[in-house]
């Protein structure tokens, strides 16, 4: 399967069985993120891989998972942050995301699902997983197996904006 197909395969899952996630699809998950570039390489983001009961509670505590047997939490540290020197804009939230998109790229193409969850509680998250302060959770990626079928890789056709009005170029 190339790139593209797997980029349009991906959709958001909502509802996850509880066949768990084998070890070797969690370590190709994990090195997709190993990859991933980041600004200035600097590689500032730490994952914390959630797969125990009661490590899923905790992060139940902040946000719905959907039944996913597992989530990865991205946290970006700020000590470790790459700084655009023009305003002081820190980009590890930016390379967080970067990680977790290769690592729902790559949970694709291994026939698991996935949802990006920005909507949680980050105080809760904090005091659960016991976050120093220079660690910023930025986003949570539950994993797993569909329960229902995914969305067909045909749909962006009609749940897109047009790449028209997506892209322009610039005037000479």
């Amino acid at each position: 399967m190339d790139f593209i197909d797997i980029a349009k395969r991906r959709c958001s899952t909502r509802g996850f069985t509880d066949q768990a996630v084998e070890p070797e699809k969690l370590a190709l998950i994990l090195e997709a993120a190993h990859v991933a570039p980041t600004a200035g390489n600097r590689q500032p983001v730490h994952l914390v891989v959630v797969q125990s009961p009661e490590g899923l509670a905790k992060l139940g505590k902040a946000t719905k998972l959907y039944g996913a047997p597992m989530a990865i939490l991205a946290c970006a540290d700020r000590n470790e942050a790459w700084t655009r020197p023009q305003d002081g804009k820190q980009t590890c939230d930016i390379d967080a995301s970067i990680l977790t998109d290769h690592m729902m790229l790559q949970a694709t193409e291994l026939g698991l699902g996935s949802v990006w969850i920005g909507a949680f509680d980050p105080v809760v998250v904090r005091e659960e997983f016991c976050l120093p302060e220079h660690m910023e959770a930025v986003n949570i990626l539950a994993l797993g197996y569909p329960k229902s079928a995914l969305a067909s890789s045909d749909r962006h056709s009609q749940t897109r904006i047009p790449i028209e009005r997506l892209v322009s170029y610039e005037q000479l």
